[in-house]
């Protein structure tokens, strides 16, 4: 299990590195975070020695994939490729620096600056990972892990906007069921339906799906990591694809 220190080092080492400096108070942040998701993929790798291939997703700077390659992937000789997909310009400049770092002939990287929707995965990748990727992006990722045939899926969402498909439904449903419009009661009922439907939906998609916490709330709101495998049991996505209509029916009534 990797520790707390070590996380910290390392995120200085790559996005900070001069001497005397320290890291701010939202990186101390993101180190736990980010020391909490590595010990849930340290877990759900295979227990075969063959090189994977990852997918950071909506990767910003490339924290969660450089250090999953360089402190687990490459120790049990299990590095293959890695692609980190981010679309802002200067967070992809920085991804670029850091992974020079890990992956010094860049060989075994490869940092696309796209949208995460869009048709620049690899096909069938190992392993997708993504924290906290805001609003729609979430779902975009679902999607194209979905598309791509991805073999597992780590994704920890982050905000709920109205630009997330499942919004629309649970503000439908909760007027249907005239909830209160008090903005903590309707939050909880919106993210509490959103979770449901991206769990059924990739349920229905072959994926044998939990849901669980991969840090304290006391470290973040946003603190659920969907761990999603693809296994394609047909009993399963039937079931699920099931419940995905009768949701979708519920919000349309």
């Amino acid at each position: 299990m990797l520790e707390l220190a070590t996380i910290e080092a390392a995120l200085h080492r790559l996005y900070i590195g001069a001497v005397g400096t320290s890291l701010r108070k939202e990186d101390r942040q993101k180190a736990r975070e980010v020391t909490g998701f590595l010990g849930e993929i340290e877990r759900a790798l295979p227990a075969r020695r063959s090189p994977l291939t990852l997918v950071d997703a909506a990767s910003g700077k490339a924290c969660l994939g450089l250090l999953a390659a360089e402190l687990l992937l490459g120790p049990r000789g299990q590095l293959g490729h890695v692609t980190l997909i981010e679309r802002d310009r200067g967070q992809a400049a920085r991804a670029r620096l850091a992974a020079r770092t890990v992956i010094p002939d860049g060989s075994g990287c490869t940092v696309t600056e796209a949208e995460v929707g869009a048709a620049v995965w690899p096909t069938a990748p190992d392993l997708v990972v993504a924290l906290h990727a805001c609003g729609p992006a979430s779902d975009a990722i679902i999607d194209q892990a979905v598309a791509s045939r991805a073999v597992r899926l780590m994704l920890v969402p982050c905000c709920t906007s109205r630009q997330v498909a499942a919004t629309a439904l649970a503000v439908r449903r909760a007027d249907e069921l005239g909830l209160p419009r008090h903005a903590e009661v309707r939050r909880q009922f919106v993210e509490a339906m959103v979770a449901a439907e991206r769990t059924l939906r990739l349920e229905a998609a072959g994926y044998k799906t939990t849901v669980c916490a991969f840090v304290p709330p006391t470290v973040s709101r946003y603190h659920l990591l969907w761990r999603a495998q693809r296994v394609c049991e047909p009993a399963r996505m039937r079931r699920a694809t099931a419940a995905w209509r009768r949701l979708h029916d519920l919000a349309i009534a």
